[in-house]
């Protein structure tokens, strides 16, 4: 637990240092931006592993499609949300809407466009999203979701909400990259205590835009649980390795 804490300091310690000393790169193009928080995003690994002995792995780059795309990801933790900022070049995040509102977070997103919206909201709000979302792809920019909209526990029950990725799928018509990790295991979804281990976000072979909402949303769930599945049971063995319960 003292692990923890000291890792919390660290990572809000550093999100208040880079809040404030990337506020010049609002003056400039948003790649700048974008790559700032990417830069984050390999702050936050340093720590995890110099101070929670966490390694991070990211595997699979080569399926990351140039140009516009949806990256649809497993949610387990707070680094699932920085990990699309080091692998695409100008990631879009859909995110909720009170978001916008806190201070330096809010800044930045609505400074480099991402897409705030009520998750609460109806077919009014799906249809604001698909609306920016087609904006964001013109500019060849890659969109950020989480399909089953919330994180998760690994191993948990899929629970795909297929509203949102399907209705981007059909209006964009842009390759889907799914992105697997078993991230939950080291970082919890809730709480506070992170354990050593392996976290591994391993990005899969794009699923072809287009397909019909059933194909699509069969295939989708299929590759991310049979992968994620996968990755939880590699991260169990290298923490029993080391004695980690």
């Amino acid at each position: 637990m003292l692990r923890s804490y000291l890792f919390l300091i660290w990572l809000y310690g550093w999100m208040a240092i880079c809040g404030v000393a990337y506020l010049p790169t609002l003056l400039f193009p948003r790649v700048v931006t974008l790559k700032a928080i990417g830069l984050y995003g390999e702050i936050i690994r340093v720590g995890l592993r110099l101070i929670c002995g966490i390694r991070t792995e990211i595997r699979g780059r080569e399926h990351i499609v140039p140009g516009p795309a949806l990256y649809a990801g497993k949610h387990h933790c707070m680094l699932d949300v920085f990990i699309p900022f080091i692998v695409t070049r100008e990631p879009c995040h859909i995110l909720k809407q009170e978001l916008a509102w806190t201070p330096f977070l809010g800044w930045y997103a609505m400074s480099t466009g991402m897409i705030a919206i009520d998750r609460a909201g109806n077919t009014k709000t799906l249809k604001k999203m698909v609306e920016a979302a087609k904006k964001r792809a013109a500019e060849k920019r890659t969109i950020i979701i989480f399909p089953e909209g919330t994180r998760r526990e690994p191993n948990a029950a899929p629970d795909y909400q297929p509203a949102g990725i399907s209705a981007l799928n059909k209006a964009l018509n842009v390759p889907i990259i799914p992105v697997a990790t078993n991230a939950g295991l080291c970082w919890p979804a809730r709480g506070t205590r992170f354990k050593p281990g392996l976290i591994v976000y391993e990005v899969l072979p794009a699923i072809p835009g287009g397909l019909d909402r059933k194909t699509l949303m069969a295939r989708l769930e299929a590759d991310l649980e049979t992968a994620s599945n996968r990755l939880i049971e590699e991260g169990r063995a290298a923490q029993a390795a080391r004695g980690v319960r």
